[in-house]
């Protein structure tokens, strides 16, 4: 991670959503959201910067929505039914190749792609 990424969404505002969100709900937000729940089918979250589910993941998210490609979409259980980064859309694969539990993801840009990948701690 480079400074320059996490100073630009460090200093946007952040939502804190302390519930799940239900199908048909939508949360649109200039900064930061972070849901301490899930985010169901049928629920959207639109945000100026990252987003963050405490949860399972399995509606839509736009994160960096004004055009921040630095910007990033973080869940526990990782299911979204579609993931759009700036102006990146993509929607992970239909099987779980884990079968099983799998460990947090992070959705990113990089290569001018929106890549999935295990959730790294910054060291």
């Amino acid at each position: 991670m480079n400074r320059k990424w996490s100073q630009s969404l460090a200093n946007k505002p952040t939502l804190l959503y302390d519930k799940s969100l239900r199908s048909g709900q939508n949360i649109h937000f200039d900064g930061n959201v972070v849901v301490l729940g899930d985010v169901n089918p049928g629920a959207e979250i639109v945000a100026g910067g990252h987003i963050l589910v405490m949860g399972a993941l399995r509606g839509l998210v736009h994160a960096g929505a004004a055009g921040d490609e630095s910007a990033t979409v973080t869940a526990l259980c990782f299911e979204p039914t579609q993931v759009r980064i700036a102006s990146h859309i993509t929607r992970p694969p239909d099987d779980n190749a884990n079968g099983g539990i799998k460990p947090p993801e992070v959705a990113r840009i990089r290569d001018d792609n929106v890549v999935i990948e295990e959730y790294q701690p910054p060291r």
